[in-house]
């Protein structure tokens, strides 16, 4: 692995564009200095693994909803009904993702780990800070495999058009004026700048906005509303599992809201299903042996170095490293432990001379569109740190 030394951006300029979230609770940077050098070709390479793997992601989606897997991947009943009305109809689209991946670099086969297809994070990170790290420091901003703030752009344009040729987008809008309202808690500076952002991008793209913290929008079963002015599009940086699991009636009139046509959720409720660490299992039964896959069970692998997760677990939260033997090698502890297990093949990620892990993170709009990575240790969690990249 070949890590280029930078000079770091200031704190100052971080917040000067809304990253306020630049320091860790050691106080050290999130942002590292360095950057990962990569080829065009394994930026291809992401690129093509990550456009199959969606493609795998919509059969086996087909497949659960079909056959009612619901319970097997741990999704809260009171989501089924509008996760299965936003899966039928085309107009709820899916409007960015992030694929989480072991190798791709060192000659290491890529793998795919996990798929954050609801509020997946680092957004800000991969569009707009990793770039900036290239410019500051005299290098060419374009030498990365990085196109997500335009490829957001385009997206949202999709939602309107519900078509890959974007340029309908001004003949279909300028007759519909829709407009879009972003949440997000209040509590949190990184939901709030991530969703402005997210905000901006739509603005850009021609749409009316407008922003407000979720405890303050009103629902009913005419729509989302705020000061009782209708929005037809809601875009929430809310898991849905967390609405199930704490706002039941809230999920109750969003299903309704849906169904009576009202308004229009992003991301769709059936991203929870591809969310699911659970959804890893239903792709080994469809695709056993894929290159692109790690073996997934609901119960412990026989005779394998595996990792134990749970179906609903974020930032490394209740995961553990088992060794062959059955033996414990780490274990990490959290909030989740009420939710399913899953049982996935170990695969180690790639190092650096010090022992760091790397992860990659590949977001998806359409088709794949920006690489980041993440360094830590075995078990990644709240404390790693954003590792930019580029081609050379």
């Amino acid at each position: 692995m070949k890590l280029n030394k930078l000079q770091p951006l200031t704190n100052e300029y971080l917040e000067s564009i809304g990253f306020v979230w630049h320091t860790d609770q050691d106080e050290t940077s999130y942002i590292a200095d360095e950057v990962i050098e990569i080829s065009e070709e394994e930026a291809n390479a992401y690129y093509e693994a990550c456009n199959e793997l969606y493609d795998m992601f919509c059969e086996a989606g087909e497949y659960v909803i079909e056959n009612n897997l619901f319970h097997e991947l741990n999704i809260p009943f009171n989501l089924v009904d509008i996760i299965k009305e936003s899966w039928s109809n085309d107009v709820h689209w899916h409007l960015y993702s992030r694929f989480d991946l072991a190798g791709g670099i060192d000659g290491k086969p890529i793998k795919l780990i996990e798929f954050n297809a609801d509020t997946p994070t680092s957004l800000f990170e991969t569009a707009i800070i990793q770039w900036a790290l290239l410019k500051a420091n005299n290098l060419d901003e374009a030498s990365q495999f990085n196109n997500l703030y335009e490829a957001l752009k385009d997206n949202f344009k999709r939602i309107i058009t519900l078509d890959s040729d974007v340029e309908k987008f001004e003949e279909y809008y300028q007759n519909l004026g829709w407009k879009i309202l972003f949440s997000s808690i209040s509590t949190s500076n990184e939901d709030i700048n991530t969703t402005k952002l997210l905000e901006h991008i739509a603005n850009e793209a021609g749409f009316n906005t407008d922003f407000e913290y979720i405890e303050n929008v009103q629902f009913s079963d005419e729509g989302i509303f705020k000061d009782d002015l209708n929005f037809e599009f809601w875009f929430k940086l809310i898991p849905w599992e967390d609405i199930a699991i704490n706002e039941s009636e809230l999920a109750l009139i969003l299903t309704e809201i849906v169904e009576n046509k009202k308004a229009i959720i992003f991301n769709p409720a059936y991203t929870l299903i591809f969310q699911s660490k659970g959804f890893m299992k239903i792709l080994w039964d469809l695709y056993p042996n894929h290159p692109l896959l790690l073996e997934t069970s609901f119960e412990p692998l026989v005779g394998k170095k595996q990792v134990e997760k749970r179906c609903f677990g974020r930032e490394g939260a209740n995961t553990k490293i088992i060794n062959e033997d059955g033996s414990i090698d780490v274990e990490t502890q959290g909030e989740y432990a009420g939710h399913k297990a899953i049982y996935q093949e170990y695969v180690e990620l790639p190092k650096d001379s010090n022992g760091n892990s790397y992860q990659a993170g590949v977001f998806f709009a359409y088709e794949a569109c920006g690489l980041g990575f993440r360094r830590g240790e075995k078990i990644l969690n709240n404390m790693s740190k954003f590792v930019g990249h580029i081609i050379k």
